[in-house]
């Protein structure tokens, strides 16, 4: 597109947020004006978003700081309860409504630091789309919306063709999953005046169904936009290690874990990162990412202890970084844990977390038969964070900034991997 008149679309472009865009003039011409009112969806499947919501939610900060316009987090009371087939081969677990309403809960708590809410024009709203869907008249609803879509169309939606492609079954209630999204979109521009939809490059299919359905409905012209599906540097998917999802909710992941995993970010994601994650100016990025050689490790702090102060808070941070400074840079940690090497080529290759702690490696259980034993039962953790898959793998990504990977079985014995 040509530069952007907006503060909003040259934040995001500058920064790299951007992956498609439906009308990029368009959404240009609204939030130069404030008038950009936009939302993003968050579906109540666990009582905690991941690090991968984070590229969204940040999408509804720039908005909000830059003036564009008025942000919409919109709950999934409603289609938590179907369940979004996008990327997934295996329909999702259906949870009951009390479930639901208490994962609701627990996820509302985490955009209070990234958003602002209130009564005044540009103050975010919280909605919650089980407050329409689950009063829609069945036979209505297809006459009404369900009329409006193609089967054809439908089953070309990557949603729903890589299920099939991979011979997985969907569901018909998953099925009617991209209906209802796109139903949300419209019911929003009703309530709200919402216009944008945004969210990850997985969803434009939905969000496309959304625009169009609207354009047959009668409402306003309606944009979507969407954000990259991250992996890093190496290929690992954003927000995925060896102990599981990188949580937000503080009751699931400590602020201490959490600067830990941006400070173990790779050397090539460190300016992306910052980009994308912290709210520092573009300039003071620029000299951070010029740091070279081992210097590189202290805009790795940076990002760490700015990430982590996004989310918990200035206090929780600076604990955060001393103890790691404490921990790591003070040696206690290298001094008083035993070693055992391995090759880089075989984290390079991908060791599995059992044979890891097998007697093998770390020795730290006689057998991967009790090794999945104590994954089973919560005894095992990487670098501090609980294991919670018996068949996740350990790779050069789960390194520390010193170059190894901490074993734990139980609250007293530790072995450190280290690669050579």
């Amino acid at each position: 597109m040509t530069t952007p008149s907006s503060a909003f679309l040259a934040t995001l472009t500058e920064r790299g947020f951007i992956h498609q865009a439906s009308d990029s003039a368009g959404i240009d011409a609204l939030a130069a004006k404030g008038e950009l009112t936009t939302y993003v969806g968050y579906d109540c499947t666990a009582p905690s978003l991941h690090v991968g919501h984070l590229l969204s939610i940040m999408m509804l900060h720039w908005l909000q700081a830059t003036g564009a316009g008025r942000p919409i987090v919109l709950m999934g009371g409603g289609t938590t309860r179907v369940g979004d087939p996008s990327g997934r081969d295996e329909t999702r677990r259906i949870l009951t409504p009390e479930q639901i309403d208490a994962n609701k809960d627990e996820i509302k708590k985490t955009f209070g630091p990234f958003i602002r809410f209130g009564s005044d024009g540009h103050d975010a709203v919280m909605a919650d789309n089980a407050e329409w869907l689950t009063k829609l008249n069945y036979i209505e609803f297809l006459r009404d919306v369900g009329r409006h879509f193609s089967v054809n169309q439908m089953l070309t939606f990557d949603s729903v063709r890589l299920r099939l492609d991979r011979e997985q079954p969907l569901s018909f209630i998953e099925f009617n999953y991209m209906i209802l999204q796109a139903y949300d979109f419209v019911e929003l521009s009703k309530r709200y005046g919402c216009r944008l939809q945004m969210g990850g490059s997985d969803q434009w299919g939905n969000i496309v169904n959304g625009m169009d359905l609207g354009r047959r409905m009668g409402a306003p012209q309606l944009f979507a936009l969407t954000c990259p599906l991250l992996t890093t540097a190496s290929g690992a998917k954003m927000g995925k290690t060896a102990a599981g999802a990188v949580w937000l909710n503080p009751g699931l992941l400590s602020p201490y874990d959490y600067w830990q995993f941006w400070r173990n970010t790779e050397d090539a994601d460190v300016e992306r990162f910052l980009k994308l994650f912290t709210t520092l100016p573009t300039g003071e990025i620029a000299r951070l990412a010029a740091l070279d050689g081992a210097e590189i490790n202290e805009a790795k702090k940076v990002l760490a202890t700015e990430a982590t102060a996004l989310l918990h808070g200035r206090a929780a941070a600076d604990a955060a970084a001393e103890t790691a400074r404490q921990t790591f840079e003070q040696g206690a940690l290298a001094e008083s844990l035993p070693t055992v090497e391995v090759a880089r080529a075989a984290l390079d290759g991908g060791i599995g977390v059992l044979a890891a702690f097998g007697p093998d490696h770390a020795a730290l259980v006689p057998s991967t038969s009790e090794a999945r034993r104590q994954v089973k039962s919560g005894g095992l953790r990487v670098n501090d964070q609980p294991v919670t898959d018996e068949r996740a793998t350990l790779s050069a990504s789960d390194l520390t900034p010193e170059g190894v990977i901490k074993l734990s079985f139980g609250k007293k014995k530790h072995v450190l991997l280290r690669a050579v």
